[in-house]
């Protein structure tokens, strides 16, 4: 590969959103695809954003006037949505589950969205898919799951991840719905 020089990194972070979508198999519409790319580029230089505590925004944002509440949700669905995409590990850490994240980042998108079928529900209605392509992208570079075996299983069975379940597969190396059981088998081996 030879040097980059004329490259936006616009067009950069469009690549890896591609390259993840196909990774774990997910096809998001335009608007979506360009939301992800613009939401990497507006946190890439944000690390201040883990420190926040989720449920206190979410609760704080509800109670603005409606210009400053569309922006306080949006914020933190779209933390929600780099948390449980970029950095499932905080979960852990909080000690909540990563469907913690899911189900605020979707009440956010949906508290601000002004009718259904615009991009705020969209967002909701698609936080999944858009989550398996942000935890994709670092996969590029491993050759090991970033999921361990109950996680994948929790994260799929409480939101339904197409990335969850294929982890899953891959730790019990079947091709059917793998059992709590299987999964815990899985793990202790």
């Amino acid at each position: 590969m030879g040097i980059v020089t004329s490259v936006t990194s616009t067009a950069l972070w469009h690549d890896i959103v591609l390259e993840a979508e196909q990774s774990c198999s997910v096809a998001l519409k335009e608007d979506l695809e360009s939301y992800l790319v613009f939401l990497l580029m507006r946190y890439v230089n944000k690390p201040e954003m883990i420190k926040h505590i989720i449920a206190l925004k979410f609760l704080q944002g509800n109670e603005l006037t409606a210009a400053r509440r569309e922006v306080a949700l949006r914020d933190v669905g779209d933390n929600c949505l780099l948390f449980a995409g970029l950095f499932p590990r905080i979960a852990e850490s909080r000690l909540v589950r990563l469907s913690y994240f899911v189900k605020i980042g979707q009440a956010a998108y949906v508290g601000i969205s002004k009718k259904s079928n615009d991009l705020y529900d969209h967002l909701s209605s698609q936080f999944v898919p858009l989550m398996d392509v942000l935890q994709a992208i670092p996969q590029h570079s491993k050759k090991h799951p970033d999921l361990l075996p109950l996680e994948a299983y929790e994260l799929w069975n409480d939101t339904g991840s197409r990335r969850a379940l294929a982890i899953l597969r891959q730790y019990t190396h079947s091709e059917t719905i793998p059992t709590l059981v299987e999964v815990k088998d899985s793990f202790f081996k």
